[in-house]
């Protein structure tokens, strides 16, 4: 904004010599090779800064949108397939006296919640946060979570059928050597075993864990590489996410899906969350991105994506493809996970040291 001149009112106007605007005027035209150029505005050129722990297959075209609608630039930092999330939060952590980020897209919300102990998080209850339900957010604004995934199983229906009896038969037999999973120090399978550590304070787990290793099971860096194991047949089946089985499913692998339930009958809902750091600079585009994200057009974009993400706002159900509707009462019945910090660190924390041995 232009500075005022201060003015003082008891003042005596000064007098001016004749023509000295005429002259002033001339050097001005002089000095600008014969035309008066006006001072461009000053534009806030520094991009926003996010972290996403999202595959970038589906998150860099919504930020390509993002930067066409509003004109403000994204610079963004992915992280590696077999730490991504975990990696993530840990680097914001260290980063907490000086932050870089401005923006954290997670991939899950188990990991977005740790962050809350740390007071890194920023609040803001925008018109995205409000069109989502009151289960998949923090009631003071810190995160919000939207367009979700599933835990499933994965099978090759070339080798056995996709039911729950047959399943059940080959997780319960003598041999699991051809029972794939992601290690569950990252990621969906983390959270995973979050769940089921939540339980029981990790007794259960601890015991079927132990015997599922003894009877041979497959454990590999990431879920796209247990979707590529049931895919090529090398394994019969597998816990992923529906995002990676989907990219079985389109290159005609002979896949089908179930979904993981709990003890108690409840599935494995994981959705996105989004959060802003604390101290950003760039306060008011990143609530523009965070609301962009938690919008209904980036939750049917991400539906229509390969990965068939699940909104979790209200949306146009006729806009979504069918095998998207079909998963929404999946997402209805999931568990809550908002609320797991304890036994996130808890489960982690012996994690690592099964892991060590």
């Amino acid at each position: 904004m232009p500075r005022r001149s201060s003015l003082s009112l008891s003042a005596k106007p000064r007098q001016r010599r004749p023509g000295a605007i005429g002259l002033l005027a001339l050097l001005l035209l002089t000095l600008n090779g014969g035309c008066v150029q006006s001072v461009p505005p000053a534009v806030d050129s520094q991009p926003l800064i996010v972290y996403c722990a999202h595959d970038a297959a589906y998150s860099d075209p919504i930020f390509k949108r993002f930067t066409r609608e509003t004109g403000i630039q994204v610079q963004v930092r992915h992280d590696t397939e077999a730490t991504k999330s975990l990696g993530l939060v840990n680097r914001l952590i260290r980063e907490k006296s000086s932050p870089t980020c401005d923006v954290f897209w997670n991939n899950q919300v188990l990991g977005t919640t740790d962050l809350l102990a740390h007071d890194i998080l920023d609040s803001y209850k925008g018109s995205g946060w409000t069109r989502m339900p009151d289960a998949y957010k923090d009631p003071g604004g810190r995160w919000c979570g939207f367009a979700a995934r599933l835990r499933v199983w994965i099978v090759n229906t070339d080798r056995m059928p996709a039911t729950p009896r047959a399943i059940d038969a080959v997780a319960a037999g003598s041999d699991l050597s051809r029972m794939a999973i992601a290690r569950p120090l990252f990621g969906t399978t983390l959270t995973h075993y979050c769940l089921l550590w939540h339980v029981d304070a990790g007794k259960t787990l601890k015991a079927w864990h132990a015997d599922a290793r003894q009877r041979g099971l497959i454990e590999v860096p990431g879920n796209s590489t247990v979707k590529n194991l049931v895919a090529r047949g090398t394994c019969d089946l597998g816990w992923t996410d529906t995002d990676d089985f989907f990219v079985g499913h389109d290159n005609q692998h002979p896949v089908a899906m179930l979904p993981v339930r709990l003890p108690d009958g409840e599935t494995i809902c994981i959705p996105n969350s989004v959060a802003i750091i604390r101290g950003t600079s760039r306060l008011a585009a990143a609530r523009r991105l965070v609301d962009f994200l938690l919008s209904a057009e980036t939750e049917l974009a991400l539906a229509h994506s390969a990965s068939r993400q699940v909104p979790l706002g209200e949306v146009d159900v006729t806009r979504l493809p069918e095998e998207v509707q079909q998963l929404r009462p999946f997402v209805q019945q999931g568990a809550p996970i908002g609320k797991l910090e304890k036994s996130r660190t808890a489960c982690l924390a012996w994690l690592r040291t099964e892991y060590k041995r």
